[in-house]
């Protein structure tokens, strides 16, 4: 069976790589296809030394570092890639990957990280945190996203089984493209954490600094409680903003490297999550450290954390509602670190494995098996 592996745009090793990278690791002889493919030789490991079959972008000026600003052509990009010698296609999307074209003898499956999130509901947060809410610049881009959502939902027709990333993504799915989905979560690397049971006495949060993190709010709540230490990685265009933030109880380190990372998500006595996530690796990763959460209770961590037992939830993204959690959390919260990280290994990369292997291999039987 020849199997096409697609994904929206190969550029980093980040969450949603990390899914093609097992994709791929179970089916090794996968052709892979992209909209643009500009890792460098030493990031290749993932895709076990391969190169995609690119789209017309790559080629396009400044691609390398402003393939974002052609996501009106991706589209159109998408539909060029031939996978049209394929048995099995899976898309891994975020974007426009499930909108490669397949016909009526291939099984598409797509791993669905979410829909275009600036085009259906986070919209207008993005054109917000973009400037472009008047204008004629705004009535471009906004006219551009109709666009979007009318191939985007089009493109449904071409998936025969979609697969969500959470179940807060399969209600996505549904409400946005009416079908239903599968959650096979994540894999995260759950193995590559040691549980520290003595923790000691600071907070720690760690992302990219953009808006929708919400790292600015965390710095500002913690400012306003000066007997608590916080410890901030990450960075990104709102560093400037987390530091004006800052008060001496809070330490920014910036961008740190996996270990450093590590260490901290170990030795600290809770990790501090602000945004709403589709489903989100790094919570996980501190629960295998036996690290508690205290976290804004939507999105995907809601399944990923247990109320009570392996964090806590604050309901609002101010301020307030953030310390009045982490007084809970001092005042009520006894946890168990091996309990802790027994929840995380539920996302573990063997479970990732397992599930998606057997979801492919059900599809292809029933599929194939009426061709027959």
């Amino acid at each position: 069976m020849k199997v096409a592996l697609v994904h929206d745009w190969l550029i980093t090793y980040a969450g949603a790589e990390r899914v093609v990278e097992q994709i791929l690791a179970l089916y090794p002889s996968a052709d892979i296809f992209s909209v643009v493919d500009f890792l460098t030789d030493n990031q290749r490991g993932f895709v076990m030394g391969k190169k995609a079959q690119t789209s017309f972008i790559q080629k396009l000026p400044f691609a390398r570092k402003k393939y974002r600003g052609y996501l009106p052509l991706m589209p159109l990009a998408v539909e060029q890639l031939d996978v049209s010698d394929y048995d099995l296609v899976i898309s891994s999307s975020h974007a426009v990957a499930k909108g490669v074209i397949t016909g009526p003898n291939q099984l598409h499956i797509c791993y669905c990280h979410s829909p275009i999130r600036y085009a259906w509901d986070l919209q207008h947060q993005y054109l917000r945190e973009a400037g472009l809410e008047k204008g004629l610049k705004s009535w471009l881009a906004r006219w551009s996203l109709h666009k979007m959502r009318l191939w985007d939902l089009r493109t449904t027709n071409g998936v025969d089984h979609f697969v969500s990333n959470s179940d807060y993504i399969g209600r996505r799915i549904k409400k946005v493209y009416g079908r239903s989905a599968t959650t096979i979560y994540p894999n995260v690397a759950v193995e590559d954490f040691s549980v520290v049971e003595a923790k000691e006495d600071f907070y720690v949060t760690a992302s990219r600094l953009v808006p929708y993190k919400k790292v600015d709010l965390i710095v500002r709540a913690f400012a306003e409680m000066p007997d608590k230490q916080l410890v901030v990685i990450g960075d990104g265009p709102q560093m400037d903003k987390v530091k004006a933030a800052a008060t001496p109880n809070i330490r920014i380190l910036g961008y740190q490297p996996f270990d450093v990372l590590k260490e901290h998500l170990a030795r600290a006595k809770a990790f501090v999550f602000a945004a709403e996530e589709d489903f989100g690796i790094i919570p996980v990763e501190a629960q295998a450290c036996g690290t508690p959460l205290i976290a804004y209770g939507k999105g995907g961590v809601r399944e990923t954390v247990i109320a009570d037992e392996t964090g806590v939830f604050f309901n609002e993204q101010s301020e307030a509602s953030l310390q009045a959690a982490i007084h809970r959390f001092e005042a009520e919260f006894a946890f168990d670190p091996w309990q802790i990280r027994r929840n995380a290994e539920r996302f573990s990369t063997a479970v990732f494995q397992e599930r998606f292997r057997s979801f492919v291999e059900s599809r292809c039987q029933e599929f194939f098996g009426v061709l027959e």
